[in-house]
């Protein structure tokens, strides 16, 4: 059996070596997920995988670009102060993610028997204000 030291010092090198700043953000992420998920349940397994993916995925690309836009990418490098506010963003990005999809999903659902072309020309519309906005 290891001794405790060495074990922990493995868990760390380890933890360091897969990038300690993507713990962070998956970390945001994953409790973005759980969040929106207790306040809007998915309907059906299909709504879950979908709702879990995109959170994650506006989670970490949202973070990213926030970071960036913001100047921070050094962010991660800043030590603990700078991964528990990269832990902050990422969840903070993530919330609207199932929000949106699930928006975006009912929106098309209501329209399933339209076609591509009347779709596009229904946002249009919106988008614009013209007739049947």
């Amino acid at each position: 059996m290891a001794e405790p030291t060495s074990s922990g010092a493995a868990g760390l090198l380890g933890w360091k070596l897969i990038g300690g700043a993507a713990g962070f953000a998956a970390g945001g992420a994953s409790l973005a997920a759980v969040v929106v998920m207790i306040m809007t349940p998915p309907r059906s397994v299909k709504e879950w995988a979908v709702g879990l993916i995109s959170t994650v995925v506006c989670s970490v690309a949202g973070g990213a670009w926030l970071l960036h836009w913001l100047g921070m990418d050094d962010l991660a490098a800043s030590g603990p102060a700078g991964l528990a506010t990269l832990f902050g963003l990422c969840f903070a990005c993530g919330l609207p993610g199932w929000a949106l999809v699930r928006a975006i999903f009912s929106w098309m659902a209501k329209r399933k028997d339209k076609d591509i072309a009347e779709l596009a020309g229904e946002v249009r519309s919106i988008v614009t204000g013209g007739p049947g906005s």
